[in-house]
């Protein structure tokens, strides 16, 4: 099947070379230009991995905090009971409950959040939602810090803006940075904490090159091509815009 693309997309790529790569500053600010639809665009970072998911070793999954935030408030669901209940509460979560949660998205399919965040007690009866949470991406998984005991702190770092990341099947990572709106230096700046964070999180098992390709665009903008060889390049503009 042909997919047809607009004509303000088709024009957007007549303005810059999709073939060259270019340094993560330079392609912020193309990215930024592209931009054109009626509303604020997401910006997101897509980086292909060297890695093969079908490997538990090689599995690239966590979280961090963009300095910047999303430019998104998560609608933020808690899995607990007692005081961890009210320090969710207390953090801002939106939805907080025990049993009685676990039963409105079993019988009812009550899925109207973002992140689903577990304290250790709670997951017995949160596995029994792996069908409905997993396919989702909102199973609370101790890996990216959604099931923790320190549930005041998870709170208030996702409703800031925290993410997570993890590798798709053909070892493809894709991270919001931001939206059109943000300054450049932000979008700079919360993309080389993307880039520092999959390094960090580079399996020992990993062979060859770790970074194979890197692509930035906005929600109705075309991808421009980062050069995956200028890490040090970045880590100095954000440095000099600091």
């Amino acid at each position: 099947m042909v997919i047809r693309k607009g004509k303000r997309y088709s024009a957007a790529v007549q303005r810059f070379d999709r073939q060259q790569l270019y340094a993560l500053a330079d392609a912020v600010h193309l990215v930024k230009e592209l931009a054109g639809a009626g509303f604020d665009e997401t910006v997101e970072l897509a980086v292909r991995l060297g890695v093969d998911p079908r490997h538990a070793d090689q599995m690239v999954r966590g979280s961090l905090s963009l300095p910047f935030g999303t430019g998104k408030t998560a609608r933020v669901a808690v899995f607990a009971a007692g005081d961890a209940a009210s320090a969710a509460r207390n953090a801002g979560a939106d939805i907080v409950g025990a049993d009685d949660l676990v039963k409105k998205i079993a019988n009812d399919g009550f899925l109207d959040f973002d992140v689903a965040i577990a304290t250790p007690d709670m997951m017995v009866q949160v596995g029994s939602l792996g069908r409905l949470l997993g396919p989702r991406g909102l199973m609370p998984n101790p890996k990216v810090g959604t099931v923790t005991v320190d549930i005041d702190r998870t709170v208030r770092e996702y409703k800031a803006g925290r993410v997570e990341y993890r590798t798709d099947k053909v070892g493809n990572v894709h991270v919001p940075v931001g939206r059109v709106s943000f300054s450049s230096q932000e979008l700079l700046a919360n993309a080389a904490s993307v880039m520092d964070e999959l390094e960090r999180a580079k399996p020992a098992s990993a062979k060859g090159r770790y970074v194979r390709s890197i692509t930035l665009s906005s929600t109705m903008g075309p991808g421009v091509r980062v050069d995956p060889h200028l890490p040090r390049v970045v880590e100095e503009k954000v440095a000099a815009t600091g």
